[in-house]
């Protein structure tokens, strides 16, 4: 299992009518997750996609617990709790400065060829990164 923390600050912009972040904006919080939990493993989605893979998006799932509001600082923790093989699956709790949980996410991504279009087992390059960093 791998975790990282990252912090954010919710901008008046993500919230809606009644004041809390709108819960659509969680996928962007979780994407700043994502890819700050994969640069701390040495590997980029830059990296990936140059690599010719692409990680759609095929299941994203939230339970919501608590709001989130405006000015907020947020922590996102990201988990990776086994080795990615053609998916990789990624949770998120997120919690607010009082470290009150607000939410839990599992979100799964496919590795896709670029090339072919088709889902592929993910690069060796990559699961090195991983093996190296997940016990």
């Amino acid at each position: 299992m791998y975790s990282l923390e990252t912090k954010i600050r919710v901008r008046y912009a993500e919230t809606d009518q009644m004041s809390f972040v709108y819960y659509g904006i969680y996928a962007q919080y979780f994407e700043v997750g994502r890819v700050e939990l994969l640069r701390s493993l040495g590997v980029s989605y830059k990296e990936i996609e140059e690599m010719g893979y692409a990680l759609p998006v095929v299941n994203f799932n939230v339970k919501y617990k608590k709001p989130a509001y405006y000015d907020d600082e947020l922590t996102i923790k990201t988990t990776i709790k086994e080795l990615p093989s053609a998916k990789i699956t990624f949770y998120y709790e997120t919690y607010n400065e009082n470290k009150e949980l607000l939410n839990t996410a599992e979100v799964v991504l496919v590795f896709v060829n670029k090339e072919s279009g088709k889902p592929c087992f993910a690069p060796e390059v990559i699961m090195n990164k991983f093996k190296e960093n997940i016990k």
